[in-house]
Formats: structure tokens, C-alpha cells, sequence
């Protein structure tokens, strides 16, 4: 068994830089990368927003450079998955796919969200070629440009209206009759000329020769009034939802009612003392990379806080 001051579990933009933060303040740590090593930036291609970056950055390499730099100053970076942790006691023991178990006297958890996706194997195909699950990432690559947006909630309705002034045109493609959004953002949809909304709707696949060029779909499928139609695009954004992933914690630590981790709103602190959560995996309105590597700082400060007070 190996034995940590601070367990920090993913290996996003949130948390590297808790690794960062954790090490130099000189607690021994061992962040374990999980199954997507440097998290969902690794499938996008330039990203522009990220600060200090004029030219823009590859997602992979702006991970790579977060990993590189927390290795630089002495973080232990492991690459393997957490299967289960027990937090019922401290030191947390937690158990690596691996076989590998490693006791903890604090634990960050940093394991982000994916993105939920219609289960295309055309989405797969055009992942960074077209396919996009964040609007505020990816739509300067699309101004002048035609888009369609997949869903009908508020995030679905959020990310037409952003894109609705960078693209010449959205598609919002809906499967139902109505939209489930709010009534304001409904009459903000509404009230923007250039967004199509296609109710009844579904994808069946998307086609182009090195990126997206169009979508095939369906009106009333599984009915007697079914009809397939094409229509030209060159983005295709899904807003149907994001899934936390927490299943590992095993409904240890309270979750709202999406699933993300509760924090107690001014520190990153959860339900359980000594276990702290950054990024993604407890931010449901957000997320993006800036906001998750500034939670892995907190995280790691409160981390830091928490065994100052407790010995």
C-alpha cells in the first residue's frame, strides 16, 4: 500500500493544477490520471481562450505542458483508474484498476464530466472534425459558417443563442414538439432570425470528406408520416447534457440533483472533512478550462488548510 498526504483523482486542467499547487507547498501527493489522461481538452483541437496562448493552443499539448510542468516540480503522476475509494474513515483508501491501493489523508476529486452524445458512429468519426460538445470552445471556428445545435433544454437553447452571433445560421434540431428550455430562453431562440428551430427531429449520421459538410435526418421517425431529409452544415454541437463522473465514490459524498458534487460555496470542501472537489465533476454552469484549473488551485489551498488544522 502506498501512503499520500493528498489522493488527487483526473488529470484535467483542474487536476494538474491542483498537482501544481499540492507540490509546492511541499505535500506529498499522487495524482492518478484516470482513464482519459489529460481529460476532454484532449479531443478538441485549438484552443483559444486559455490565457497566455495569443496564437491559440492544441488541446493535447496545453495538457501536456499542465502534466510536464507538475512533474517538473516533483508531482507523482500515475497512470492508472481509480476503481473505488472508501471514505467512510480517514486516511481514505482507495483501490487502482490496477491492484494497486493507496491510503490518503486528503483526496481531490477532479474527474470532470463527459459530455452525453447521441451513440453515432459518425460522431466518433468526426470528433474535432466538426463534432463539438462546448459551444463557448469551439464556435469561433464557425463564424460566417452554418451549424446545428442537438437539444431542447436551456443549455441547448444557451449554446444556439451564443453561436447565433458567430455562425450565419443554427439549426436547432429538437425530437420533440416543443422546447423544454425556460420561457425566457425559449423567446430568446424565439426572437433570433437566424435560428431554425427543427422539431420532431432526429440525426441519423452526419457525412463529409475531411470534416463535417452536412447531416442526415429524420421527421416523425417511427411514424407513418417518416421523412428523411439533408442538411448542408459545417458544425454539429450536442447540448444534451453532461454526465459527472462519480460512480467510483459509490454515493459516498452528496451529489445535486444533476450529479455533480456539492461543495459548501466558498471552498471547494464536499460533505466529507478531507475531501475536496475542483473542475468539472462539481461544476455544472461552467465549464470551461479556465474556471476548472482555477478550482484545482482552491482545492489544493483548501487541501493544504485542511492538514494544517487536522495534524
Amino acid at each position: 500500500m502506498t501512503t499520500t498526504r493528498c489522493l488527487i483523482i483526473g488529470s484535467g486542467p483542474a487536476g494538474y493544477t491542483a498537482s501544481i499547487y499540492t507540490t509546492r507547498a511541499g505535500i506529498n501527493s499522487i495524482l492518478v490520471e484516470g482513464l482519459q489522461p489529460g481529460g476532454q481538452l484532449t479531443q478538441t483541437t485549438t484552443i483559444e481562450n486559455f490565457p497566455g496562448f495569443p496564437d491559440g493552443i492544441d488541446g493535447n499539448e496545453l495538457m501536456d505542458r499542465m502534466r510536464q510542468q507538475a512533474i517538473g516540480l516533483g508531482a507523482t503522476v500515475k497512470p492508472d483508474i481509480v476503481k473505488s475509494i472508501d471514505l467512510s474513515r480517514r486516511p481514505f483508501v482507495a483501490l487502482l484498476d490496477g491492484g494497486d491501493t493507496i491510503e490518503a489523508d486528503t483526496v481531490i476529486v477532479a474527474t470532470g464530466a463527459s459530455a452525453k452524445y447521441l451513440g453515432l458512429e459518425d460522431e466518433k468519426r468526426y470528433a474535432g472534425m466538426g463534432v463539438s460538445a462546448c459551444a463557448t470552445c469551439d464556435g469561433f471556428f464557425y463564424r460566417k459558417k452554418v451549424v446545428a445545435v442537438v437539444g431542447g433544454g436551456d443549455t441547448a437553447c444557451e449554446e444556439a443563442h451564443y453561436l447565433s452571433h458567430l455562425a450565419s445560421k443554427v439549426y436547432m434540431i429538437v425530437r420533440k414538439d416543443y422546447l423544454r428550455a425556460s420561457a425566457a430562453m425559449q423567446q430568446r431562440v424565439n426572437d433570433t432570425p437566424n435560428i431554425e428551430i427543427l422539431y420532431n427531429t432526429n440525426t441519423v449520421g452526419l457525412f463529409g470528406d475531411n470534416g463535417v459538410q452536412g447531416a442526415h435526418l429524420v421527421r416523425f421517425k417511427g411514424t407513418g408520416q417518416e421523412q428523411f431529409f439533408d442538411i448542408d452544415i459545417d458544425g454539429f454541437f450536442l447540448a444534451i447534457g453532461h454526465k459527472p463522473n462519480t460512480d467510483f465514490l459509490g454515493g459516498q459524498i452528496d451529489l445535486d440533483e444533476g450529479g455533480y458534487i456539492k461543495t459548501d460555496g466558498t471552498t471547494t470542501a464536499t460533505s466529507v472533512p478531507g475531501v475536496f472537489a475542483a473542475g468539472d465533476v462539481a461544476d455544472p454552469r461552467y465549464r470551461q478550462a479556465i474556471a476548472a484549473a482555477g478550482t484545482g488551485c482552491r482545492a489544493a489551498l483548501d487541501a493544504e488548510k485542511f492538514l494544517a488544522a487536522n495534524g
